[in-house]
C-alpha cells in the first residue's frame, strides 16, 4: 500500500498481540517502524524480526515522542496508540485498577495528540490510529473499568476526527470484538463465554485497519456483526441492555 511507504510508524504495546501485528504489516508496506513496549526483550524481538527499531519506554508520550522523532529523522507520520490494560473489576474495583485503566487506555492518547498535533496541523497531515475495543462501543461484561476507558478512547478518537479532519488528520479507531492475544486471557471467564467463541487472530485486525485506511473510513471493524449489535443499542436501548443483562446472568450462573 503505496500510502503509507517510507512513512514514520510508532506502534505502543507491540511486543506481542495486535500491536505486532500492526507493526509487522507497516514494515511489510514499507514504513519505517519503531516498535514500543514496556517489555524491552519483546519490542527488540519484534523489531529485530521485521527490520524496525525498538524504544522500550512507556507508552506515555511524553517519554516516547521525543525519542522516537530522533530514531525517525523527526518526523512521525503515523501514531498508532495500541497500548490498552484489560483492567476485569466492578464499581468496587480499587483505585489503582481504575486509575491505570483511565491512564493507559485513554490519557495515554491525549499526551500522544498533545506531542503530536502541533507538528501535523502544521504541516497539514498525519494519521491516529485508536486501537479502542467494541467494548467502546458497546460494554464488557465483568469489567467495569475496561469499558469506561474504551468508550473514552473512542470518544476522544472521535472528537479528534471532526475536529482536525479538515486540517489533514487521519483518524482510526480501531474496534474488535476477541482477539487471540495474551488480552483475551487475561479476561478470564467473561472473556471465554463473550469473546471467545468469534475470536480473530491479531493479523484480522491488522488487515481490517489496512482495508479501513484504503477506504478512509474512521470506524475500523474486524467483526462486521459488531455495527449491527451497535445500532440496535442506539435503536433499542431497553431491549439491549435485557440482552447483555441475559449475558451478565449466564456469567455469573443465575437463573431468570
Amino acid at each position: 500500500m503505496g500510502g503509507v511507504q517510507g512513512q514514520g510508524v510508532v506502534v505502543t504495546g507491540a511486543g506481542g498481540g495486535i500491536g505486532a501485528a500492526l507493526a509487522r504489516r507497516f514494515a511489510a508496506e514499507g514504513s519505517r517502524v519503531v516498535v514500543n513496549d514496556l517489555d524491552a526483550d519483546r519490542a527488540r524481538a519484534v523489531a529485530g524480526e521485521i527490520g524496525a527499531r525498538a524504544v522500550a519506554v512507556p507508552g506515555d508520550a511524553s517519554a516516547v515522542v521525543p525519542e522516537v522523532l530522533d530514531v525517525l529523522d523527526g518526523a512521525v507520520d503515523v501514531w498508532c496508540a495500541n497500548a490498552g490494560l484489560a483492567s476485569p473489576g466492578d464499581a468496587f474495583a480499587d483505585e489503582a485498577v481504575w486509575s491505570a485503566a483511565w491512564d493507559v487506555n485513554v490519557m495515554a492518547h491525549v499526551r500522544a495528540a498533545r506531542a503530536l498535533l502541533p507538528g501535523w496541523l502544521e504541516r497539514g497531515g498525519g494519521r491516529f490510529v485508536s486501537t479502542v475495543s467494541a467494548a467502546g462501543l458497546l460494554t464488557m461484561v465483568g469489567a467495569a473499568p475496561y469499558s469506561a476507558s474504551k468508550h473514552a478512547a473512542y470518544a476522544f478518537a472521535e472528537w479528534l476526527s471532526l475536529t482536525y479532519r479538515h486540517r489533514g488528520l487521519k483518524v482510526h479507531a480501531i474496534c474488535p470484538q476477541g482477539v487471540r492475544t495474551d488480552m483475551l486471557t487475561a479476561a478470564g471467564t467473561a472473556g471465554e463465554l463473550v469473546l471467545a467463541p468469534t475470536a480473530i487472530e491479531p493479523e484480522d485486525v491488522a488487515d481490517a485497519l489496512f482495508e479501513g485506511i484504503a477506504q478512509d473510513r474512521f470506524l475500523i471493524l474486524p467483526h462486521p456483526e459488531v455495527a449491527g449489535y451497535y445500532r440496535a443499542r442506539a435503536a433499542d436501548p431497553e431491549r439491549w441492555l435485557g440482552g447483555m443483562n441475559g449475558i451478565q446472568r449466564e456469567w455469573e450462573g443465575v437463573g431468570e
